[in-house]
């Protein structure tokens, strides 16, 4: 755990203060115990006890009474030391993950041919450019609104978004997940147990009046939905398909990606998430993956897959594999998928566990996005442009979009 926190670019005084609220938890437990006992056993001598003997058991019993409630103290006070302390420490990074920042990913593949728009006799525009000339995205109006990094999707825009959703979730749906429609709002428990209360917090919208906290990813009502439930290993995996509005501040992030649709502070996702074995997490973790990655070919992008460096990894995840579509006129490839496995670190924290037999233990989750709406705007957009400023809509959506086979400008 020392070298986790290490890896992750965390404290590491933070396992040995662990360790030692651990250690006080137990022997105040013990302490505890030991006076609880002898009250129990001086509680059966005073009845038997002669007159002259009982008022000296007496005054023991007092002075137990009040050493057990001092010890019970310390040990609750231990537990919650304990419990605080062990809530900030992240899951255990997982062996093969490259060690480093951001910019310590290692690319494990690249899909799709990457067009050269200069042997194609134009300059490409970007999505904003586009999307504004299809009367599909309107940001001025958004900003009026709601203020910046808020946008609507309207027209074709608003039908491309619901092309894309059905599009993930027939996908989905025929890959055994169950679809769901989950609350953008929770409680404390549930926001702290999948991990977002930590270093993740400062993107994190909270409602005070009410202890709400607005999702930003539907992971967390979806790790929740079994919440001090025990399930049967014989019934897993367990796989859902969320579909929610994803709400986030965006902190740290003043300046970057400030043109468009790209970074916002509210959009919409389907999100796949796993209920596993623990055995079994690797390897859904890459069955995760291949879900993503046939959806972005379906999508006709280009697109590399990255190993995600220890200190970007976020606080649940043991590993994580992000999906990166390429951007023509970014000149790079920007993150549109991220898979995660998170271990049996949500699962502890929410009480989630499997029966095998007689045995009960934590399971395993995992999620993967399948479709970040905006994102995914973005990319085909700007992928699949035209010189005349039209937009070719790949083949996969066309059923969704009654047949419509290129997205044309629209008069001013």
């Amino acid at each position: 755990m020392r070298a986790s926190q290490r890896a992750r670019g965390e404290d590491v005084a933070l396992v040995d203060a662990l360790l030692s609220a651990d250690e006080r938890r137990r022997s105040s437990g013990v302490r505890f115990d030991e006076l609880r006992s002898e009250q129990k056993s001086l509680g059966k001598l005073i009845p038997k006890a002669s007159p002259e003997e009982r008022a000296e058991l007496l005054k023991k019993a007092e002075q137990l009474k009040a050493d057990v409630k001092a010890a019970e103290a310390a040990q609750n006070d231990a537990d919650e030391e304990t419990m605080r302390l062990a809530a900030q420490l992240g899951n255990l990074v997982h062996p093969d993950v490259p060690v480093g920042g951001e910019e310590d990913f290692v690319v494990l593949e690249t899909h799709g041919t990457i067009r050269d728009f200069g042997a194609e006799g134009f300059e490409p525009k970007d999505h904003l450019e586009l999307g504004e000339a299809l009367g599909a995205i309107d940001v001025e109006r958004g900003a009026k609104v709601s203020g910046s990094r808020f946008y609507y999707l309207t027209g074709v825009g608003a039908l491309l978004e619901l092309a894309l959703v059905n599009a993930a979730i027939a996908q989905a749906t025929e890959a055994g997940f169950i679809p769901m429609l989950t609350p953008a709002l929770v409680r404390p428990r549930a926001m702290e147990g999948t991990g977002f209360l930590g270093q993740a917090a400062e993107n994190v919208y909270h409602l005070e009046k009410d202890d709400y906290y607005l999702v930003g990813t539907s992971e967390v009502p979806l790790a929740a939905y079994h919440m001090d439930e025990i399930l049967d290993a014989d019934k897993l995996p367990v796989r859902y398909a969320g579909f929610s509005p994803c709400f986030r501040r965006e902190a740290g992030t003043y300046g970057k990606d400030t043109r468009g649709i790209f970074r916002v502070h509210q959009f919409d996702k389907v999100e796949m998430f796993s209920y596993v074995a623990p055995e079994d997490a690797e390897n859904e973790h890459k069955r995760l993956l291949e879900w993503e990655k046939q959806w972005l070919t379906g999508l006709e992008l280009p697109f590399q897959v990255i190993d995600v460096a220890s200190g970007d990894l976020g606080a649940s995840a043991s590993r994580k594999y992000d999906c990166e579509a390429w951007i023509p006129t970014q000149g790079k490839y920007r993150e549109l998928t991220s898979a995660s496995n998170c271990d049996g670190f949500q699962a502890r924290r929410l009480s989630v566990r499997m029966r095998d037999g007689k045995k009960v233990q934590p399971l395993a989750t995992l999620n993967g996005t399948l479709c970040a709406v905006p994102r995914t705007i973005v990319a085909i957009l700007e992928n699949h442009q035209q010189a005349d400023g039209s937009v070719r809509v790949p083949e996969v959506l066309r059923p969704y979009l009654g047949g419509r086979e290129v997205l044309e400008p629209v008069a001013k």
